[in-house]
C-alpha cells in the first residue's frame, strides 16, 4: 500500500529528504488532470493540443530515427539545430546570434530554465519573478539557493509598472525570470512595458532569463518582441524557446537557450550535468521545422485564434465574462465579473466533479497573495471538445 502525501512529508522530515521538494504540493496540473481522468471529464485544464501537429516534422523524425545515428549527440546540441535556431530568430526577430557559441539545445524548456538558474546564480542571490508564474520557477530558484522576490500582477491587464519593479529589485538581485507571452494570463507584453523591464535590468546590472516559449502563439496581428532585442539587453539576456510549443508537439521536450557566449557557457555546463543531451532524431526534425517560413506559422496562429474565438463566443453566450487572450493556448474566465459567488478553487473542483469539465484555478500560479477570481481554460482543442466544455461550464455555473 502506498503512503499518503502527508505520510511521505513526515518521513521526508525525519530522513532528511530535500526540504524544498518535500514542501511542494502536487502540481495543479497533476491534480486536475487526475480528476479529469477519474471523472471521465473534458480536460480544458492542462495545456496541450488534442491533435499532434506538423505531420512533416514528425515524419522527418521517424525517418531520421531509422536511418541516422542514435548515439550520443554533442551536449550542446547538433550543429544543424543550433544553426537552424540562430537562423530562425534572425529571420523572425532580427536577432544576430552565432549558432555555434550562443545556442544550447536542452531537453525541453523547463530543463533550459533549470540549467539557467543553476548555472547563473549562487546561494543568497535574489531572483525577481512575476506572479502569476509558471509552477517550476519558484522550486528551481529555491533549490539553487536563490531568494525569491515577487512582482504581483493583477487582472484584467496584468500591467508591469516602474513602481513595482523598483520595489522588487535590490542590490542583491542577480536574475529576473520573465515569461512573455505570459502563462497563465495570456498577455503579450508591448514595447513600453518591455522597456521598463529592460531599463530596470540595466540599471541594476541584472541578467534576464526570458521564457519565450509562446513566442509564435500571438494573435490579432500582434508581434512578439524578445527582450533580448531591447537596448542594453543583448549581453544580459538568456532567451528560452520550445519546439514543443512551436510545432504542437509538447511531448518531444526539445528546448533551446540563446545567450551571449559567457552566459551560454554557464548554462551549458549546468545542462551537461542534468540531461547531458537530447534525442538526435528529434533534434534533426526540429532543425528541419525551424527552417519553415510564415506560410506555416500564419495558418497555425489562425487556427488557434479561431479556437480561442469559438470558446470565447460560446462562453459569452452563456453569460460568462472573459478576459483578453492575446497569446498562448489559454483563455481566462473572470468569475467575479460573471456573477459567480465562488473562488477559483471551489469553482474548479465542482466543475470537474459535478459537471465533468476540468479547469485550472489561477490562484495556483501565485506564491503569495493570490488572485482567487480567475480560472484558466485551454482552447487548443477540437471544436466538439470546446462545445462540450462550454455546455458543461454552463452546467457548473448553475450548480453554484
Amino acid at each position: 500500500m502506498l503512503d499518503s502525501d502527508d505520510t511521505l512529508a513526515v518521513k521526508a522530515q525525519r530522513t532528511g529528504f530535500n526540504p524544498v521538494l518535500t514542501a511542494q504540493p502536487r502540481t495543479i496540473f497533476d491534480v486536475m488532470s487526475n480528476l479529469a481522468r477519474e471523472m471521465d471529464a473534458i480536460n480544458l485544464g492542462q495545456g496541450f493540443p488534442d491533435q499532434d501537429g506538423s505531420a512533416d516534422v514528425r515524419a522527418f523524425a521517424a525517418e531520421s530515427l531509422m536511418k541516422d545515428s542514435n548515439q550520443y549527440p554533442p551536449s550542446l546540441g547538433l550543429a544543424e539545430l543550433r544553426l537552424a535556431v540562430a537562423d530562425h530568430y534572425r529571420r523572425f526577430h532580427g536577432l544576430d546570434l552565432d549558432g555555434m557559441t550562443e545556442v544550447v539545445v536542452t531537453s525541453g524548456a523547463t530543463e533550459a530554465l533549470a540549467a539557467a538558474i543553476f548555472g547563473l546564480i549562487t546561494p543568497g542571490d535574489e531572483v525577481v519573478m512575476f506572479q502569476p508564474l509558471y509552477d517550476a520557477y519558484l522550486p528551481l530558484v529555491k533549490m539553487a539557493g536563490g531568494v525569491p522576490r515577487f512582482v504581483r500582477l493583477e487582472p484584467p491587464h496584468w500591467k508591469i509598472t516602474a513602481q513595482a519593479l523598483d520595489k522588487a529589485f535590490s542590490p542583491k538581485t542577480k536574475l529576473v525570470l520573465f515569461n512573455n507571452p505570459l502563462n497563465p494570463s495570456a498577455i503579450v507584453y508591448d514595447a513600453d512595458e518591455l522597456k521598463l523591464l529592460a531599463e530596470a535590468c540595466v540599471k541594476n546590472d541584472v541578467i534576464a532569463v526570458c521564457d519565450e516559449v509562446w513566442e509564435h502563439l500571438v494573435y490579432d496581428g500582434r508581434k512578439h518582441i524578445p527582450l533580448m532585442a531591447l537596448p542594453g539587453m543583448r549581453e544580459r539576456t538568456v532567451k528560452i524557446g520550445s519546439a514543443g510549443k512551436i510545432f504542437s508537439l509538447t511531448g518531444w521536450k526539445i528546448g533551446f537557450v540563446c545567450a551571449a557566449p559567457p552566459l551560454a557557457a554557464a548554462v551549458a555546463k549546468a545542462h551537461a550535468f542534468m540531461t547531458f543531451t537530447t534525442p538526435p532524431n528529434l533534434q534533426r526534425a526540429v532543425a528541419y521545422g525551424m527552417a519553415k517560413d510564415d506560410s506555416y506559422f500564419a495558418p497555425m496562429r489562425a487556427g488557434f485564434q479561431r479556437s480561442r474565438d469559438r470558446l470565447a463566443a460560446g462562453l459569452k453566450a452563456e453569460g460568462f465574462a472573459i478576459l483578453p487572450s492575446q497569446g498562448t493556448y489559454f483563455l481566462l474566465l473572470d468569475l467575479e465579473a460573471s456573477g459567480i459567488d465562488a473562488d477559483d478553487w471551489t469553482f474548479s473542483q465542482r466543475a470537474v466533479k459535478e459537471a465533468g469539465v476540468a479547469t485550472i484555478p489561477v490562484s495556483a500560479f501565485y506564491a503569495q497573495d493570490p488572485i482567487t477570481t480567475v480560472v484558466r481554460l485551454c482552447f487548443c482543442k477540437q471544436d466538439a471538445t470546446l462545445d462540450a466544455g462550454i455546455e458543461r461550464l454552463a452546467r457548473a455555473r448553475k450548480l453554484l
